[in-house]
């Protein structure tokens, strides 16, 4: 098991201004699994994806990755093991804007404190890979939509990690940058990588192997009773 919610609970404030946002959330993913999360906006998808990602916390429940305990980690312990098991693509790219496609993808490699020539290889084979090669050189002022999310998405491969949350990664794009984005999640994901992706989109969450839908804070199947 890569991925155990079990029974989450999240609120943010206290007393009589606490705002509940997520109930008694449970999920579970096995390695090499593609599911995708469908719902609207308000209803706590983006609050499980930062906890799934190690950026928040959870009020109560538990949280298993790969099998460990992630309560009572400090920051530094979260970051490491962010960086090592977690891959990242949002909506709006998250690119650095005065660093070029081939620096971009290498940030995660600086932060794990590998040396910058291999940083520079892995990079340079990891846009390959998604089919800029030829584009590493480029700021993201020089490139495309669909293509600054094809950097985003090898930044968020070249450590490996075996989980890629992909956050409403169609959500800027036209439809065929869109469809190319989603055949390299497919491609990834038939190559081992364990997808979790939120979307609002039924065509995008039709990638997906398994589809679940969160509404007013609870997560069901999809097609399930209260779904």
């Amino acid at each position: 098991m890569l991925l155990d919610l079990r029974h989450i609970y999240k609120t943010y404030g206290d007393g009589e201004l606490s705002v509940p946002v997520l109930f008694d959330v449970s999920l579970q993913m096995e390695k090499g699994e593609y599911v995708a999360i469908m719902g609207p906006s308000g209803s706590g998808k983006s609050t499980l994806m930062n906890i799934i990602g190690l950026l928040d916390v959870q009020t109560s429940g538990d949280y298993f990755l790969d099998g460990q305990d992630m309560a009572g980690k400090n920051d530094n312990e979260l970051s490491e093991i962010r960086n090592r098991t977690i891959g990242f693509v949002f909506q709006n790219f998250n690119l650095m804007p005065r660093e070029t496609a081939i620096e971009n993808v290498a940030l995660p490699m600086m932060y794990a404190g590998i040396p910058r020539k291999e940083r520079l290889e892995r990079a340079a084979a990891a846009l390959e890979k998604v089919g800029l090669g030829e584009r590493k050189s480029f700021f993201p002022t020089q490139l495309s939509g669909g293509q600054k999310q094809r950097v985003a998405i090898a930044r968020a491969m070249v450590m490996h990690p075996p989980l890629l949350l992909a956050d409403e990664p169609t959500g800027a794009l036209d439809s065929a940058s869109g469809k190319q984005v989603m055949e390299l999640f497919g491609g990834l994901n038939q190559e081992g990588t364990t997808v979790l992706m939120i979307t609002h989109e039924q065509e995008v969450a039709d990638f997906a192997q398994r589809q679940m839908v969160i509404r007013d804070g609870r997560l069901h199947e999809k097609g399930g009773a209260s779904a």
